[in-house]
C-alpha cells in the first residue's frame, strides 16, 4: 500500500496530501491576526473516492488547532467536516453568512 502523507507547505499557503510522491490534493489557507482561514479544498480526480479529502481535512485541522490559531472555515468542505467531526483543542470561528 502506498504511504499517504499530509504536510503543511507555507510557501504555497496550503496543506498537501500525497500518495507516495504524487500530489493528490490540497487545502489552501490564509493566516491573519491569529486565525487560519481555510479557503479551498481540492482532490485530484484521479484520487477521488479514496477518502483522501477527509484525511487531508483531519490532518490539516489538527495541525492548525495545535498552532493555537483560530480556525475559520470559509471552504465548504472544511466547514462540513467540522460540523461532523471533533478536532480536539480547536477554536472555531464560524464566518457570518449573508442575511444571518
Amino acid at each position: 500500500m502506498t504511504d499517504i502523507t499530509v504536510t503543511r507547505n507555507d510557501d504555497a499557503s496550503r496543506y498537501e496530501i500525497r500518495t507516495g510522491d504524487l500530489l493528490a490534493g490540497f487545502a489552501t489557507f490564509v493566516t491573519k491576526h491569529g486565525q487560519i482561514r481555510f479557503t479551498h479544498t481540492e482532490i485530484d480526480p484521479a484520487f477521488q473516492g479514496q477518502g483522501l479529502a477527509g484525511k487531508l481535512a483531519k490532518a490539516a485541522l489538527t495541525d492548525a488547532a495545535a498552532s493555537g490559531d483560530a480556525i475559520v472555515p470559509l471552504c465548504p468542505y472544511i466547514a462540513s467536516y467540522l460540523e461532523t467531526h471533533e478536532i480536539p483543542g480547536a477554536e472555531i470561528r464560524w464566518p457570518k453568512r449573508p442575511g444571518a
